[in-house]
Formats: structure tokens, sequence, C-alpha cells
């Protein structure tokens, strides 16, 4: 029966909600480089 409940603003809500939609549009532009990875059918290995 000792629970915490924390109340969120919604500014924060909504910055916490921003941050990850830009972190989204980020990697969908800039992928986070894989350096194991195989590559698929029709690709070339990415050299380092």
């Amino acid at each position: 029966m000792g629970d915490v409940v924390r109340f969120v603003p919604k500014s924060e809500l909504e910055r916490a909600r921003l941050i990850a939609e830009a972190r989204a549009i980020y990697d969908s532009i800039f992928p986070p480089a894989i350096p194991d990875r195989v590559p698929r059918d029709g690709e070339e290995r990415v050299k380092t």
C-alpha cells in the first residue's frame, strides 16, 4: 500500500513524444551503423 503516484505534466509528455518522433526521423535518414550486419540479396557490403 505504499505506492507513490507521480503526476506528469502535459508539457513533459509532449516533450518526450517530440523527442521520440525526432529520433525516429533522424534514424530513418541516418540509420545506425551495424558493423556485423550480413548484406541481403542484391546489397553490397558496406566498407569501413
